[in-house]
């Protein structure tokens, strides 16, 4: 297929090699013309201008947003529903907010454009990972672009399915899945990352107690000096903890075991805090996604060694840089 990629930065640029790379054409822009010229050099189709862009489509167009959420997005969106004509397909693979995707796609459908919001996880490695994909908008436009989601997933990743399933299949087994109509891929990855906050805090407090078990403060006896990045790498095999989040902890500790490098500053991307909000709005308890977004608030006043290794999952994963 061909499709259009706005957004070149760590994920779009990724994602848009990923495709080329299964046969599909791309064409890029990026407000940066370095971007669009790294991105040609791969094999894309350059484009100086927005109205460039939509002109290099074939329709049916479909074009995917890749920029940071909030105004960029709303104002890309825009953009290309005025150039844009029915029946072409407008994709956001951000990070916006599902009530907003909502709103954008019964506005585009008055004209006749259809919109899809695609929840993105696989940050800086999805380029040979894959990408997990979560799915919200029309059956008609998901199916059309079902070989670009196959194409950026990861595929089984040598996962059995699970026990219970009994041959059910479906694209869930593949790493993308059409979870419903506007607004519910986003909605999907919005609980994955309030998720990811209570894993990564969970490892972090866990790792901080482990590093304090030589403080002074306790009795002689009861003091262990401790091999962090070891038992990081000992739980990697075999333990009911293991992940990829635990995978990213035992690369940085053994990079680096005081993880000097970081200050312990934990930035959120919008998402645990919407979390949050869905929980209340729903009436659900959610102690722990709670607690850990706070966490992340109390970080940038003070840090632990825990706040640390927050700090460097996110740049392990994503390659979230510390604000200075």
């Amino acid at each position: 297929m061909q499709l259009g990629m706005i957004g070149l930065g760590r994920m779009g640029g990724n994602m848009a090699r990923r495709l080329m790379r299964a046969g599909h054409q791309c064409v890029a822009f990026d407000l940066d013309p370095a971007n669009v010229a790294a991105a040609a050099a791969d094999g894309a189709t350059g484009s100086g201008s927005l109205d460039d862009f939509v002109r290099a489509l074939s329709s049916p167009r479909v074009a995917w947003v890749m920029v940071p959420a909030g105004g960029p997005t709303e104002q890309t969106v825009e953009a290309l529903a005025a150039r844009m004509q029915p029946g072409d397909i407008v994709i956001d693979g951000g990070n916006s907010h599902f009530k907003d995707d909502v709103r954008r796609a019964a506005a585009l459908a008055s004209k006749g454009i259809h919109y899809v919001d695609v929840g993105t996880s696989g940050g800086v490695w999805g380029l040979e990972r894959g990408y997990c994909l979560m799915i919200g908008g029309p059956v008609e436009a998901v199916r059309l672009l079902n070989p670009i989601f196959q194409s950026l997933a990861p595929g089984t990743s040598g996962l059995e399915p699970s026990p219970g399933r009994d041959g059910r299949g479906g694209t869930a087994e593949q790493g993308y899945l059409h979870c419903g109509p506007a607004g519910s891929g986003h909605f999907v990855k919005m609980i994955h990352n309030g998720i990811e906050y209570g894993l990564m805090q969970a490892y972090a407090e866990g790792f901080d107690i482990l590093r304090n078990a030589s403080s002074k403060g306790l009795p002689e006896s009861h003091r262990f000096d401790l091999n962090l990045a070891d038992i990081a790498e000992l739980w990697r095999r075999g333990s009911v903890v293991t992940s990829w989040l635990l995978d990213l902890s035992a690369s940085a500790l053994a990079e680096d075991p005081s993880l000097s490098r970081y200050t312990g500053s934990v930035q959120d991307s919008g998402e645990g805090r919407w979390t949050i909000e869905a929980a209340i709005d729903e009436a659900v308890p959610a102690d722990v996604l709670a607690a850990s977004l706070f966490a992340r608030f109390r970080s940038r006043q003070d840090h632990t060694f825990g706040e640390k290794l927050l700090s460097a999952m996110r740049f392990k994963f994503g390659g979230h840089v510390e604000k200075k």
